[in-house]
């Protein structure tokens, strides 16, 4: 049996190796903490520069890898069904985004505990920049988004979402 101050040691040493190990993935989840989870819009809550481009939209964001993963499953206007998929990092970097026919990216950054900003673009081109703002409480996201319409002018919507 080993001495109390061996044990002791090992015991501490264990302790601290492991939670340097852990510690990188525990700030990642604090990190990902208010974002992640099931959102829904809030058709009435929301402001378009022109009428809402669906009926419905619920947002998925979890961990994933060192990332997260986004999906977007959106009930149009005349009721045809979308379904979305990103994945990526907070680094600002380009990732693709899954069902669509042309080339988009997203490019999703960190700037504070609760707000972070997404560069989209398409073929290569920046189109649409969003500002996410998480509510203290945690259970509204507000999306803030500034891109240009059909005649080229840039527009403001402010979708807000609901936690499930």
């Amino acid at each position: 049996m080993l001495p109390r101050a061996i044990l002791f040691v090992f015991v501490a040493v264990t302790a601290l190796t492991t939670a340097a190990l852990l510690l990188p993935f525990a700030v990642w989840a604090q990190d990902l903490a208010p974002l992640s989870g099931t959102w829904r819009v809030n058709i009435a809550e929301s402001r378009f520069a022109a009428d809402p481009p669906y009926r419905r939209m619920t947002c998925t964001i979890q961990e994933w890898e060192d990332g997260l993963k986004v999906i977007y499953d959106i009930v149009g206007t005349r009721g045809g069904v979308t379904h979305w998929e990103w994945t990526g990092r907070l680094d600002g970097k380009d990732y693709a985004l899954q069902g669509v026919e042309v080339v988009v990216t997203n490019a999703y950054s960190r700037i504070d505990e609760r707000t972070y900003t997404i560069l989209v673009k398409e073929d290569g081109r920046s189109t649409t920049t969003s500002k996410i703002a998480i509510s203290p409480d945690g259970w509204v996201m507000t999306v803030t988004s500034t891109t240009p319409n059909a005649q080229g002018q840039h527009v403001v919507n402010t979708v807000v979402y609901d936690r499930q």
